[in-house]
């Protein structure tokens, strides 16, 4: 039986459940539910604090779980990453009150609150710094004011509560995160590991990429398939009209009106988007 790690709460929770979902598994409808069974794919998954998710799939209690690449860095355990899921990004910094320090470096000899003290250890070690590292869980924003710490290394998504703290980021990120399915390191991928690697995988694409088809030119046919070249190449078509031929590529979802334009100054027309559900490329 497959045995999966989901988080319980926080913002990866949600997330992480809609995308099991959609990959065809079922998912407790309760957020009081702790352990769901699903028969069709002998698989059984258990809702977890996300700290504690690279902990049971290191250990070996469960083959994969869903958690943020921060959370598995700091669990310091035989876990790795085994798939990027594409949500819940982040970044894991220093902050200071403006003013105090002056890059990274300046870092030596002070004290660092975090409620990621191994992550920031090894980052710490691996730059030559020397500073001392106070663990604290929960918020950590409030520790400078109340002198327990000088600078603190946190998670920062948008900057706000830094700010409300009185704090600014402090050199460059230690860490880009996100939400990251993964696996026990060294331990063997049986086939429903492989097989929900490709649904999740399938998933991400369809999420990033629409299908795009247009009637174009001919002539311009080698300029429009530079615009739009696909994952591997467009599919061409000839059409009834002479000089004419069909396209279909995957686009970005994020560039669709940008590209659009610059098919329409080629001359293309009947240019159509349509979404992808799921993909296996």
């Amino acid at each position: 039986m497959l045995r999966v790690a989901v988080p319980n709460k926080g913002s990866l929770s949600d997330a992480s459940i809609e995308l099991l979902r959609e990959a065809g598994y079922r998912q407790r409808r309760d957020r009081r539910d702790l352990v769901q069974v699903d028969p069709a794919h002998d698989a059984e998954f258990f809702y977890l604090r996300p700290r504690d998710i690279a902990t049971y799939v290191g250990t070996g209690q469960l083959d994969v779980g869903i958690t943020g690449r921060d959370l598995l860095l700091d669990a310091d355990t035989d876990a790795e990453e085994l798939l990027p899921l594409g949500f819940g990004a982040s970044t894991f910094r220093f902050a200071a009150v403006p003013g105090t320090l002056d890059g990274i470096e300046s870092i030596a000899g002070h004290r660092i609150a975090t409620s990621y003290p191994h992550l920031v250890r090894r980052h710490l070690d691996q730059a030559g710094i020397q500073a001392e590292v106070i663990r604290l869980d929960g918020a950590v924003e409030t520790a400078v004011r109340l002198g327990v710490a000088d600078v603190i290394a946190d998670v920062v998504s948008t900057g706000t509560t830094l700010r409300q703290a009185g704090l600014a980021p402090l050199g460059e990120p230690i860490l880009r995160s996100q939400a990251v399915l993964i696996k026990r390191r060294d331990a063997p991928t049986s086939s429903a590991v492989t097989q929900m690697v490709g649904r999740l995988q399938g998933l991400i694409i369809a999420r990033r990429y629409v299908i795009m088809d247009y009637d174009a030119p001919i002539d311009v046919l080698e300029e429009a398939c530079l615009i739009t070249p696909g994952i591997e190449s467009p599919t061409i078509s000839p059409l009834h009209e002479e000089g004419w031929v069909a396209v279909r590529a995957m686009v970005e979802r994020k560039e669709i009106n940008r590209v659009m334009d610059q098919l329409v100054e080629l001359g293309a027309k009947g240019i159509f988007v349509t979404e992808i559900l799921s993909c296996r490329l």
